[in-house]
């Protein structure tokens, strides 16, 4: 990925093309929380994905997380439910899904979920923004929009919380 230090953070580089205009800021969220996910962890070691120092979620966590946030919400977006694969995935997100699973692996699944993300993002219609959606066993009400919205909020959250972990790591001895 290429480096990003120079240029000013995504909302400031101007509107998206073909994102509504109310969905800018979740399009410049989800794409600044990938460009500083990418940068943080372009060389960080596998051996330490699975690491909580201090019982602190670990960095393998919050990407497999964030992944399966976005997944969930914007599965609810479109008015479904989850599907069995999408609960397993829920069960499992703190766990290593297998003893060579790398830093890369991780990432790149990320990628691929907010490139998915990004372009369900680009085909909602201004229309169903704020039509009414149920969230989980408990049929919470919300709407698109809330969805969204906290799809990229809950995703910055998380990079705030993994950002601290791997500068906490980074103070570990090796």
């Amino acid at each position: 990925m290429a480096n990003t230090n120079k240029l000013p953070e995504v909302w400031l580089r101007g509107p998206l093309p073909d994102f509504l205009p109310a969905l800018q800021p979740v399009a410049h969220a989800l794409l600044q929380a990938q460009e500083e996910m990418n940068q943080l962890l372009e060389t960080f070691p596998s051996s330490q994905l699975w690491q909580g120092p201090g019982n602190i979620a670990s960095v393998g966590f919050h990407l497999q997380h964030m992944r399966g946030v976005l997944d969930r919400l914007f599965t609810y977006a479109a008015a479904k439910g989850l599907s069995s694969q999408q609960l397993e995935y829920l069960a499992a997100e703190e766990k290593a899904p297998s003893a060579d699973t790398s830093t890369d692996d991780l990432l790149q699944l990320f990628n691929q979920q907010v490139g998915h993300s990004l372009t369900l993002l680009k085909n909602m219609e201004a229309t169903s923004l704020f039509e009414h959606r149920n969230v989980g066993r408990a049929n919470l009400p919300s709407t698109v929009f809330g969805l969204v919205v906290h799809a990229a909020e809950h995703t910055m959250r998380h990079l705030g919380q993994l950002l601290v972990t791997v500068q906490w790591l980074k103070q570990l001895p090796a």
